[in-house]
């Protein structure tokens, strides 16, 4: 689990970061809207915690432009705006969930467990996602009760977009991030997405043209 964590204060950032690494979980820090919106364009996170008071802007802005994107990236907004309209500001604007500093590190720690279970739909390490049940700690996938048995690439692939369901993921991130080693041979990709979908059958990735591939929550028409 990738996070995205935008916050210019030196110690709160740091302790927010080492908090979520001692869960597990992959965090991003950048400081500043500028650096967020490059991380987000070259690398899309599964969760985004989003300070508003920064040095180049109002982090409202770039929760607006998600949302005018129709990014469905779960956002927690961690500030020091404490005033009920600025709460309903930020969850009218698209927020999922809203923290006001200071805070605990243990109940953030709690919320962002929270928010992904209800964002992607998985408990305990397993997806199901239209009859395709995948089980990250024993490697397990299914399809419609029936087994289905996976190269390690192939299970890495399947996780990566059953956990970004609905979100396009580029054919960068996905050489670069899940096939470490494969980037340089621009057919490795193609492979290991052609063997995936004799295994798993027809109906589940979609190749978006020129920019990678998608497993919608519903079947397309």
């Amino acid at each position: 689990m990738k996070v995205l964590l935008l916050e210019d204060d030196l110690d709160l950032g740091n302790g927010v970061r080492m908090a979520l690494v001692d869960q597990g979980l992959s965090v991003v820090w950048v400081r500043r809207l500028a650096e967020a919106a490059q991380a987000l364009a070259q690398s899309p996170p599964d969760l985004l915690l989003l300070d508003l008071s920064l040095p180049d802007g109002d982090g409202l802005t770039l929760l607006a432009q998600l949302r005018r994107d129709k990014q469905r990236l779960p956002v927690l907004i961690l500030t020091a705006r404490d005033a009920l309209d600025e709460r309903l500001r930020a969850l009218d604007g698209g927020a999922d969930d809203y923290m006001v500093k200071p805070f605990a590190l243990a109940e953030l720690v709690s919320r962002v467990r929270a928010l992904v279970r209800r964002s992607y739909g998985h408990e305990d390490d397993s997806i199901e996602l239209r009859g395709l049940a995948l089980h990250e700690p024993t490697m397990r996938v299914s399809v419609q009760g029936a087994p289905v048995d996976l190269s390690k690439s192939e299970f890495q692939l399947l996780a990566a977009l059953l956990k970004r369901a609905d979100r396009v993921l580029t054919r960068r991130m996905l050489e670069e991030q899940v096939l470490p080693g494969g980037a340089g041979d621009s057919n490795v990709l193609d492979v290991h997405m052609s063997n995936l979908r004799k295994k798993i059958g027809e109906g589940y990735i979609r190749t978006v043209r020129g920019v990678g591939y998608v497993i919608d929550r519903q079947r397309p028409a």
